[in-house]
């Protein structure tokens, strides 16, 4: 396993203000990823792959919370073939990975079942939350965006979306890594 490079994957999904629509399950819309070398704990690309959702629609909600409508991610690629980019270029199924919470990865795991595509990812995922708070030695779980501003970090980007948030919680992995705090 490749333990130098760690992608940071964060995802936006479909999403309403109240409950879903009947027959609208949340589906990804963008993969953001960022690639940290963790020896010199720098970021060494940022990546946004948006993806065209096949059974749900961008609600007005959903495109004032990330920015993007429904017209940028009908351009975007099939799920499938997000999969199969992440596994070719990003090595997502030998590379460690990381996502601010276990939502990106539960994300995956659900529609990766529900499609009957590949889940892209290997078995080595941490949840960035937890040696987060464990560092602080507190039992809060912190969003991106107060954890940014608890480790005087600045949020760079647009919050909700993903490539933004992938480059801000991999700031935040290697604040922990140069404080030795990275348990993962």
């Amino acid at each position: 396993m490749n333990t130098r490079y760690l992608n940071v994957v964060d995802v936006e999904a479909t999403c309403w203000e109240g409950p879903n629509p009947p027959g609208q399950p949340n589906e990804i819309i963008e993969i953001g990823l960022c690639v940290l070398d963790t020896h010199t704990r720098e970021r060494v690309s940022k990546h946004s792959i948006l993806v065209r959702p096949e059974h749900s629609t961008v609600s007005e909600f959903c495109t004032r919370l990330t920015t993007l409508t429904p017209e940028q991610v009908a351009t975007g690629l099939t799920f499938a073939e997000a999969c199969a980019m992440l596994r070719t270029e990003f090595h997502a199924d030998s590379r460690p990975w990381a996502s601010w919470g276990d939502y990106d990865r539960k994300q995956f795991l659900a529609q990766c079942e529900g499609t009957g595509v590949r889940y892209p990812f290997g078995s080595r995922h941490t949840n960035a939350k937890l040696p987060f708070s464990t560092a602080r030695d507190t039992k809060r779980r912190y969003g991106m965006a107060g954890a940014l501003r608890l480790a005087g970090l600045p949020l760079e980007g647009t919050h909700h979306r993903g490539g933004d948030d992938a480059w801000n919680i991999a700031a935040l992995i290697a604040d922990m890594l140069a404080k030795d705090a990275w348990t993962g």
